[in-house]
């Protein structure tokens, strides 16, 4: 049986990482409890543990507007850390796959981004990510990198979700509509890293849901489906604003849609569908979810 070492545990993408274990792939998934990312020693202590045919690294700061506050602790897991498991991958011989974001560029493209786009983050958090790729670059030669965007699933706490629990608060609502990018399901990012891993994938690649959106598509696609789903009960307005009446601690990408033409080639054989396509199958397991709660 193939292992497959999963760097991260309670987020999103680790958990879906986690449920496509099988009797032919071994995933373990390794929190902070497990693993010090920030210390190469427990790094490699842990690949002579488990002994992986690869690593993957879910583990991030994700938070973009604490970020801008909390700089250091961006910076220790989304780029010293990286450049750690980088160096103890290389020493071990292990292919390394790692998660990046659409916030390495700054979103002033009219265009889909290329991965030989030039990065120029423009905020702490998309900073801190195009610093872990500098490092993983400069000390792996055995790597991939995979750009998404926007992730969402039935884990965790994700835009989805948020949207949900304001439609049930509240009478009306007020969401960016002049911020362009796509909307990813985790579930379907999960089977490409784990393709990248098995098919020891190298270089830096764009994965997201097909289709493009604004926060305001996204959050109108999510009413509908919630109530054609009957997951919520009523429909309320939802209003398009511009990003300048609604100011965040962080800068945020005006236009970060990735390029799209990894999925005809590299990851061909992964599948994939529209953003709307998948937000309705997670609208649907988060309806599972709550009747087996009740």
């Amino acid at each position: 049986m193939k292992t497959i070492l999963v760097i991260g545990k309670s987020g999103q993408l680790a958990k879906e990482l986690s449920d496509l274990g099988s009797e032919k792939i071994n995933i373990i998934c390794l929190g902070r409890k497990e693993i010090d990312i920030l210390s190469i020693d427990s790094i490699i202590d842990s690949i002579n543990k488990y002994s992986p045919m690869a690593v993957i690294n879910a583990s991030a700061f994700t938070q973009v507007d604490l970020a801008e506050e909390k700089v250091q602790d961006a910076y220790n897991l989304n780029a010293i850390a990286v450049g750690n498991l980088a160096d103890a991958c290389q020493q071990t011989g292990i292919h390394l796959t790692h998660i990046s974001t659409d916030f390495v560029f700054d979103g002033e493209k009219s265009k889909p981004y290329v991965t030989s786009d030039k990065v120029n983050p423009i905020g702490v958090y998309g900073t801190s990510k195009a610093e872990g790729e500098s490092l993983l670059a400069a000390k792996h030669d055995n790597f991939c990198i995979i750009r998404t965007s926007w992730v969402y699933s039935v884990y965790g706490n994700n835009f989805v979700k948020t949207i949900l629990r304001l439609i049930r608060e509240r009478n009306e609502l007020n969401i960016v509509a002049d911020q362009i990018g796509t909307p990813t399901s985790a579930k379907y990012l999960a089977n490409a890293c784990l393709y990248a891993s098995v098919n020891n994938v190298k270089g830096t690649h764009h994965w997201t849901d097909l289709g493009i959106a604004s926060w305001y598509d996204f959050a109108v696609a999510i009413q509908e489906l919630a109530y054609e789903n009957k997951i919520i009960n009523r429909i309320i307005p939802i209003h398009p604003i511009d990003a300048k009446d609604y100011p965040t601690p962080a800068k945020r990408p005006h236009y970060s849609v990735l390029d799209k033409r990894s999925l005809k080639t590299t990851f061909n054989e992964v599948k994939n569908r529209h953003w709307r396509a998948n937000l309705e199958a997670v609208i649907k397991e988060l309806k599972k979810g709550e009747a087996k709660s009740e």
